[in-house]
């Protein structure tokens, strides 16, 4: 049976494998786990270096923002996570990253095109970009939640990436893809024309993977 120690470790891990793989710098970044039968978040605390984070400085909160449990506060970015879980219901983990390949396609306003094969069953397909909201604020995740309409992570515009799911490994992982397919597009870009996969073979790989077909 999971136990409120094993989640705060599960989130205060994937908070520390990002930082060391180089998906988010300093203290920058936030991950959480919302724990949906018990309507309790838990979310990285805001300013801690992820060098000495221990499961004990996970905050928990309801999604309004209250503090249940934890002596720092909440990742300043609560609202983008609890915005995504009243949005989505089949998600539970939410992970926000300022990897840099992916987030320099977030500050120039485009999103990254289906030119990869493995974006489909882990991210749903393209990587599209939510507008932009005021860092901390009810915008930010109202309009990430948005764009994951049917996707599994998004760009947010001058802000970073976002990606979702069951567990934190799946949304971190997940996270991992966003940066490798936008690493992968950056140099296509200079070595010539990004051919995207045909709508066609879109199509042939949604049957394969179970995945809901694109609407025309």
């Amino acid at each position: 049976m999971n136990t409120v120690y094993e989640y705060k470790k599960m989130v205060q891990e994937t908070a520390q494998r990002s930082y060391r793989e180089g998906l988010v710098a300093g203290t920058s970044g936030n991950v959480s786990f919302f724990d949906r039968e018990n309507n309790l978040m838990y979310i990285t605390p805001s300013n801690l270096d992820y060098s000495v984070m221990t499961p004990e400085d996970i905050m928990v909160t309801d999604l309004c923002g209250n503090v249940v449990e934890g002596a720092h506060k909440p990742s300043s970015e609560w609202r983008l996570h609890a915005e995504i879980y009243k949005a989505k219901q089949e998600v539970c983990s939410v992970i926000h990253t300022h990897s840099p390949y992916a987030t320099g396609f977030a500050i120039v306003h485009e999103g990254i095109p289906l030119i990869l094969v493995e974006m489909l069953p882990f991210l749903g397909g393209d990587v599209p970009v939510a507008k932009f909201g005021l860092p901390g604020t009810d915008a930010v995740g109202i309009n990430a939640a948005a764009a994951l309409q049917g996707r599994n992570a998004a760009l947010l515009e001058n802000h970073g990436v976002v990606a979702t799911g069951a567990r934190c490994e799946q949304a971190y992982l997940r996270a991992v893809y966003v940066e490798d397919a936008a690493k992968a597009y950056h140099f296509a870009r200079l070595m010539g024309k990004p051919i995207e996969i045909t709508a066609e073979d879109e199509e042939y790989l949604r049957k394969k993977y179970n995945l809901p077909l694109r609407e025309c």
